[in-house]
């Protein structure tokens, strides 16, 4: 129980962290003056870098001691983010139409199963291993690897509206729809949109562009988010619509399957604990004397 709660103090930590790496930009007099959002980016790398591997490090360490995760577990989320690097890269080598990416399938789905812990390191961990596969390292990793763990941490969120909906439709046993299919779908299509979104915000507050979509020091939050929607619009909204459609269409093909292989995993890697007080009734119940 301590090591639960003292693991989700950690990712509370990498989530903070995460925010105020995308939105400390806001509170920073005379931004624009900057020289460049490269530049100025660049010099919070090692640091941010330092704080997230460091924190997934010490969340694996203590994850390792947690009979619900043990170092079987531990080394299918290594081979699972190997999976979604080498995806990421043969996406890199032949690029698809617009934003579409194969990797957010494999996080949704992965978090999903094992739950948000994992689904963090999932996201996390491929946007490090891939980015070194791929020569993606940058200023703007450590916010991809922060929003690519929330990915992951979201689908566990679903876990209690896919039962109630289940529940009901074993209840009536009038649709072949299955809903937790669609609900993983429609998570997929909003992070499409929403990676998208929130990783524009680690160089927007830098850009000077259009009137009306650019941000000023000293502007009110309605302004303020009238002002990225403007940008957003004209900018990002066709390559993420893709990515989200992208995601929507992996789920609903290859969701199923995923699904029973992560949970067949899942099954074999679970075990029950009997302490050593409990043997002798363990002993006489399974019908052996001595």
């Amino acid at each position: 129980m301590k090591s639960r709660l003292f693991s989700m103090a950690i990712y509370l930590a990498a989530t903070i962290s995460g925010l105020l790496v995308l939105y400390y930009p806001f509170f920073l007099p005379a931004i624009s003056e900057q020289s460049g959002y490269g530049t100025f980016r660049a010099g919070e790398m090692p640091a941010m870098m330092t704080l997230l591997l460091g924190l997934c490090l010490l969340v694996l360490l203590i994850e390792a001691q947690d009979p619900l995760m043990n170092t079987k577990l531990i080394a299918l989320l290594g081979v699972l983010v190997a999976i979604n690097s080498a995806l990421r890269f043969i996406e890199t080598a032949i690029p698809g139409p617009g934003g579409f990416t194969p990797i957010f399938f494999l996080i949704i789905l992965v978090g999903y199963v094992f739950g948000g812990r994992v689904g963090f390191l999932m996201g996390a961990l491929t946007m490090l291993v891939s980015a070194l596969v791929t020569g993606g390292v940058g200023p703007w990793l450590p916010g991809q690897m922060f929003t690519a763990g929330w990915v992951g941490m979201s689908a566990a969120l679903l876990r209690l509206v896919v039962q109630q909906l289940t529940t009901k439709t074993d209840r009536k046993k009038t649709s072949r729809i299955n809903p937790e299919i669609i609900i993983l779908a429609i998570l997929g299509l909003v992070w499409g949109f929403l990676y998208g979104a929130i990783m524009n915000l680690w160089q927007w507050p830098f850009i000077v562009g259009a009137q009306g979509q650019s941000w000023i020091e000293g502007l009110g939050f309605l302004e303020t988010l009238q002002r990225y929607l403007a940008y957003y619009l004209v900018t990002s909204v066709m390559w993420d619509t893709i990515a989200a459609i992208g995601n929507v269409l992996l789920i609903l093909a290859f969701g199923v399957p995923t699904l029973k292989a992560l949970r067949r995993f899942r099954k074999r890697f679970a075990f029950d604990y009997t302490p050593e007080g409990n043997e002798r009734s363990l002993r006489h119940d399974e019908g052996i004397t001595g």
